[in-house]
């Protein structure tokens, strides 16, 4: 099979590793993108459906990332997706990224709708506004497992397609500490281009969007940012040299505010503030962060030190139709407010139940072994809606997935039992008749304290059954059909 083949690239900041998908491109091809230096990779390792596809001539051009050119597309089946096992393993914080572009590739001149999985749970909905337009959506999260599965799923209104996927870790002291947190916005404050920064500017591969707010005056520098220093959320000095200040001279206050697409959302928000102007001795730029009319909760006066940045995060999520903040100046100030950058989260409660890990890395070496040709994707057990083909879970509230039936009846199984199977301790009903096994029935079959149904007719198995399911089938606890006892 084909999975786990990952190709990583050093982040230059933190050490960590990046995984760059460039989804529908040749089998096994890579290259290295001009713009960011990062080396993407061919998805043909990473899922096993879909096909291959090209935009459209007229909207493959210089000003569109090579990313966009190819996609995959998945005609088949509910749910379809990717398998990844990077190599930092679990408890690593990643910012996920899948990137959209249809640029009707397939001459229908209509844009799909669909709904994107991460493991068990549903990360959104993904909309493209026309055949031109690209859509990204970004995730914080730490997996509970080793693999990371990214699905797509049919929800009726056209093919799901991908043209990009994007892993990059994170320092876990970063963000907010919620299960899932999917990017709202991240600006570039007062950037003077119309271009977004990332890599290599970003260490983190961050896309920062260059965002002016209207009648506000725009201050920056040409130094270095933070120069020979790490902190934690890192922003690039190019995003932190420029900044905006209240347009008028005599106002000692800078209003904002967010309209989320939805008041019930939680948010949370980050502030980045940096000095770019050399004050004088006399001078200083002190200034209080107000939420909704009231001081934001366990922040301090916010005195940005020139050229090295500072961050005010929120506390606690907010929530409304609409949220103000204001940034004033204090009495003691001779200068106004600034803001050099800010991004917004929306936090995401993922209480989906997963598979137990332990299973699903035993139900990828079965996959593997027996090269399965079914639609297995994403997590084994979830959501229940899209659970693997031939499977059972049980489900127990807030604790893991279990498996507890497992059907590979016909499904062109050669070779020995795999001692895999023994991973699957909730075992109850295995069935892997009719298929062309050899070998003996190994003792590890004995360990499947649970199993009730074991059938294993319509192979070329030899030997003796193990005592110990002889004797739990004479008993009655265990239903056994085999090339020896049938039933």
């Amino acid at each position: 099979m084909k999975f786990q083949h990952v190709i990583f690239l050093k982040m230059p900041y933190t050490g960590l590793s990046f995984t760059s998908i460039d989804c529908g491109t040749p089998e096994n091809s890579s290259y290295t993108d001009q713009t960011t230096g990062l080396n993407y990779v061919s998805d043909s390792a990473f899922t096993e459906n879909g096909v291959s596809n090209t935009i459209s001539l007229e909207y493959t051009t210089d000003t569109i990332e090579k990313q966009f050119w190819n996609l995959r597309s998945f005609p088949e089946g509910d749910k379809n997706g990717y398998t990844l096992k990077p190599s930092q393993g679990k408890g690593t914080k990643y910012l996920i990224r899948a990137r959209f572009m249809y640029g009707n590739y397939d001459g229908k001149v209509t844009v799909p709708a669909f709904d994107l999985y991460l493991g068990a749970n549903k990360w959104g909905s993904v909309k493209v506004d026309n055949e031109s337009t690209t859509t990204t959506m970004e995730i914080i999260h730490i997996p509970p497992s080793d693999y990371v599965f990214v699905c797509l799923v049919n929800t009726g209104y056209g093919t799901p397609f991908i043209s990009a996927l994007e892993l990059r870790p994170l320092l876990n002291s970063t963000y907010a500490p919620v299960q899932a947190a999917i990017l709202y916005r991240r600006m570039d404050v007062g950037s003077k281009s119309n271009k977004s920064i990332r890599y290599k500017d970003d260490g983190y591969d961050r896309i920062w969007a260059p965002f002016n707010f209207p009648n506000r005056k725009e201050i920056s520098t040409s130094l270095t940012i933070d120069a020979n220093l790490k902190k934690t959320f890192q922003p690039p000095s190019s995003v932190m040299a420029t900044a905006m200040a209240p347009g008028n001279a005599t106002s000692r206050s800078f209003v904002f505010f967010i309209s989320p697409d939805n008041p019930t959302d939680d948010y949370y928000v980050y502030m980045h503030f940096a000095e770019v102007e050399k004050l004088k001795a006399n001078e200083s730029r002190e200034f209080n962060i107000y939420e909704n009319g009231e001081l934001w909760k366990n922040v301090p006066t916010i005195s940005p030190a020139y050229l090295y940045t500072m961050t005010a995060s929120s506390t606690y999520p907010v929530r409304g139709e609409t949220i103000d903040y204001e940034l004033y100046q204090t009495d003691t100030s001779t200068r106004q407010p600034i803001l050099n950058a800010l991004e917004v989260y929306i936090a995401r409660n993922f209480s989906e139940s997963q598979t137990d890990e332990l299973e699903v890395g035993a139900m990828m070496n079965i996959k593997s072994k027996y090269g399965v040709k079914k639609n297995w994707q994403g997590d084994p057990c979830a959501p229940i809606a899209y659970m693997w083909e031939g499977l059972n879970c049980t489900f127990n509230g807030s604790d893991p997935a279990r498996i507890i039936s497992l059907n590979l009846s016909s499904s062109g199984l050669t070779g020995d039992l795999t001692s895999y199977i023994s991973d699957l301790t909730w075992l109850q009903f295995l069935d892997v008749s009719n298929n062309s096994l050899t070998g003996s029935v190994p003792d590890f079959m004995s360990k499947l304290k649970f199993l009730k149904v074991l059938d294993l007719r319509g192979n070329n198995l030899t030997g003796s059954v193990p005592v110990d399911l002889i004797e739990r089938s004479n008993t009655g606890s265990l239903l056994l059909r085999s090339f020896i006892f049938s039933s």
